[in-house]
């Protein structure tokens, strides 16, 4: 998978370093040409094919025209925030009550400051990912109160299901980042439960992580953390973790979201402005209207970055399914919330901010086929459309309410399938084979050429979990589904997991740290 590497970014991230199969013998290898396993890791996805593009670009400012409408007619509400509302006013727009009307322009030119792309750096630099530009990096499931253990059972989740999702997402190659809240412990109180959370990022991965934002403390705490870790200059000019940004569509902030969106921007550490859709409840029924309503949403929360502090990172993020008409439930895989996925990729490029979306994604209570298609058909799409950051990338179930073991694992492996797609086609002297070609000649076959020979071994993506042996071979070895050979890969993992370095003294400041704040506050369950 070394093709998928740019290697000119990866040098200005980390000078020196290798890439990361180099020297690592024949774990290198597998990584490289398959989901690999425990201990291996690839780069963050540079795509080198393209965007898939729904609309022209008469259709663009349509959406465009109609977003700038519902700025300046229809308004935002930022409630409970009396220091959002002053500096809006402040800045130009209109103040009713809790509502924000806004002049055509001022949201576009306010996030004129933000980046294009930036680095998101990790206690292990080898991990730093790419946010924007040609960068896809993957990240998994995010919320979640229940989870479907290795037993088959479903139950609320607890600290120790979070520190192994934590371990999974740090041993497969494919995720690029160990996530935020992979699951809800709940069997920590509500008001302490961050901690635990934030120490398991840091303590069991060495790869990026996301910060706490269910209440402005807490997401002071996520930062005063990180600064334990990476110290506070470099925590105040870098960005080090990623943040989940709900409007609560349609067209309200809350005084949760913008508490700690407000912290966040103010240390410099990206704000990922997502738009919650169900469309036919959050948003029109409809593909334009859905796309008008979720980038006048993103306009008016990530400039409300640059108010807070300029140059601050944000991204376009959009969750966005329908549901069903009947029921009420949200449904996943279908054509609507992937053409509204597409168009929402397209007016980010045009904004100049990075770009959220998509995932596994999938309504059904177990890992079967219909968990199947629905996820595949959203990660497809999630790629084509040029996302930068893809979070749920792996481990969802149930509409978002469940965090599998199994479906995280069989997840993980498609993931390798489209950092393979990602790279493109190898049109290099080795990739055009003509040698080859020239070899066989007319009536016989590749198999023993030397061509073939010396790519065999990465020529093609091999799943370390799809069944492709014959019938009989399947029968003798138990006939086993593919959920039962997740459940056995994922139990293998964890039971060779290792965990990566960590100072001893900083191991210690945020135990102590994390000690000091449990003691000052009492339990709270709700």
């Amino acid at each position: 998978m070394d093709d998928t590497i740019d290697e000119s970014a990866a040098a200005v991230e980390a000078p020196g370093r290798r890439s990361r199969s180099e020297g690592r013998g024949a774990a290198g290898r597998r990584a490289s040409r398959s989901g690999g396993g425990p201990a291996t890791s690839l780069p963050y996805i540079t795509r080198k094919i393209a965007v898939y593009e729904v609309l022209d670009e008469e259709g663009l400012q349509i959406i465009e025209r109609n977003a700038d409408t519902i700025l300046e007619e229809i308004g935002i509400e930022f409630r409970d925030d009396a220091e959002a509302l002053a500096l809006w006013k402040e800045a130009g727009a209109e103040i009713k009550g809790e509502r924000v009307y806004f002049p055509k322009g001022l949201c576009r030119e306010l996030l004129k400051t933000a980046p294009r792309e930036f680095t998101w750096h990790s206690r292990n630099p080898e991990r730093n990912v790419q946010i924007g530009g040609k960068a896809t990096v993957f990240a998994p499931v995010y919320g979640p109160p229940f989870v479907r253990d290795l037993e088959g059972v479903r139950r609320y989740a607890t600290i120790e299901d979070f520190r192994n999702f934590v371990k999974l997402a740090y041993m497969a190659p494919s995720i690029h980042s160990s996530g935020g809240t992979v699951c809800e412990p709940v069997d920590i109180p509500v008001n302490k439960r961050h901690l635990d959370m934030i120490y398991s990022h840091i303590k069991y991965s060495d790869k990026p992580f996301m910060g706490s934002v269910t209440a402005p403390e807490r997401a002071e705490d996520t930062v005063a953390m990180a600064k334990l870790v990476f110290g506070d200059d470099f925590v105040e000019n870098n960005c080090v973790t990623l943040n989940l940004i709900n409007a609560n569509s349609p067209m309200v902030f809350d005084e949760t979201m913008l508490g700690a969106l407000k912290v966040y921007a103010r240390h410099n550490q990206a704000s990922v402005v997502s738009p919650f859709i169900l469309s036919g409840a959050m948003s029109p029924v409809t593909v334009a209207g859905t796309l008008s309503q979720i980038l006048a949403e993103v306009l008016a929360g990530a400039s409300f970055t640059q108010l807070i502090r300029k140059g601050s990172p944000v991204l376009f993020g959009t969750f966005a399914a329908s549901i069903s008409m009947q029921s009420g439930a949200p449904t996943f895989g279908t054509p609507e919330p992937a053409l509204v996925s597409y168009g929402a990729a397209q007016l980010a490029r045009r904004l100049g901010i990075p770009f959220r979306t998509g995932g596994s994604l999938c309504a059904s209570k177990v890992p079967d086929a219909q968990a199947a298609h629905e996820s595949s058909n959203t990660l497809n799409m999630t790629l084509l459309a040029g996302t930068n950051f893809v979070l749920h990338a792996a481990g969802w179930l149930e509409g978002g309410l469940v965090s599998s073991y199994e479906k995280f694992m069989i997840d993980q492996d498609q993931l390798g399938m489209m950092q393979k797609m990602a790279a493109g086609i190898d049109l290099s002297e080795n990739g055009q084979a003509l040698d080859a070609i020239r070899e066989v000649g007319p009536g016989s076959h590749y198999l023993g050429c030397a061509h073939t020979l010396a790519n065999f071994q990465s020529a093609f993506y091999s799943s370390a979990l799809a069944d492709n042996n014959s019938y009989e071979q399947w029968e003798v070895e138990g006939e086993k589904r593919i959920e039962q050979r997740a459940n056995a890969l994922c139990r293998s993992w964890l039971d060779q997991y290792e965990a990566p370095s960590l100072d001893p003294a900083i191991d210690t400041a945020l135990l102590d740290y994390i000690q000091k704040r449990k003691d000052s506050m009492p339990d709270a369950f709700t």
